[in-house]
């Protein structure tokens, strides 16, 4: 399964390119505090608890969301792309835990603090692909999550970065495994986009 393979790899140099990236921000930045955002102003515990319930309540309003008339198309469009991966439990956990530290670090942990939040909000929900001038539904979904990922940046910094890695770890694992589960469900026809799309020789 060369292309599941060729995702967990990408998803390995996440967690281990991007952390480095911030490192080197940090190194050169008096405004960037890795330690502290790290550290964050809350316990542990309580980070813990902001970052769990916060992303499951993200996720749950982004599944009702692409899961509504009104974005059926992206529905089929993700749910049939990230289905022919095939993925387990473990290899979803694994992804998402990467996208969680990897990008929260980068992102959260030393752009945010350059940029502000809503700023670096938009850049992250443009670089996943979400905004689109050329694609209005595809830009709804993109607009709840740059509100989600301001929240998220919020969280950053009034808790600590550990809510921000959980939150984002959260809403992978629960749409992650959604997208799997509703592949099956959705005839891939109905996607014009994905008509074309080969499935894995190996898979065969």
């Amino acid at each position: 399964m060369a292309r599941k393979s060729l995702v967990l790899q990408l998803a390995l140099a996440t967690i281990t390119g991007m952390p480095m990236v911030a490192l080197i921000i940090d190194h050169f930045s008096e405004t960037v505090s890795l330690a502290d955002m790290l550290y964050g102003k809350t316990t542990i515990l309580r980070q813990i608890a902001v970052g769990v319930v916060s992303g499951a309540i993200i996720a749950l309003i982004a599944r009702l969301l692409i899961g509504s008339p009104l974005l059926r198309n992206i529905n089929v469009q993700y749910a049939n792309m990230f289905g022919r991966f095939k993925l387990g439990w473990s290899e979803i956990i694994f992804i998402s835990l990467c996208a969680g530290v990897g990008e929260e670090i980068l992102f959260r942990g030393a752009i945010q603090p350059l940029f502000g939040i809503i700023i670096t909000a938009f850049v992250f929900v443009g670089i996943h692909g979400y905004i689109s001038p050329f694609n209005w539904r595809l830009s709804i979904y993109g607009l709840y999550m740059t509100a989600a990922i301001c929240a998220i940046g919020y969280f950053a910094e009034t808790e600590g970065l550990v809510s921000a890695i959980l939150a984002h770890t959260v809403i992978d694992i629960y749409l992650l495994h959604y997208m799997q589960k509703m592949a099956g469900a959705i005839p891939i026809t109905e996607n014009p986009h994905l008509k074309d799309f080969p499935e894995d020789e190996s898979e065969e």
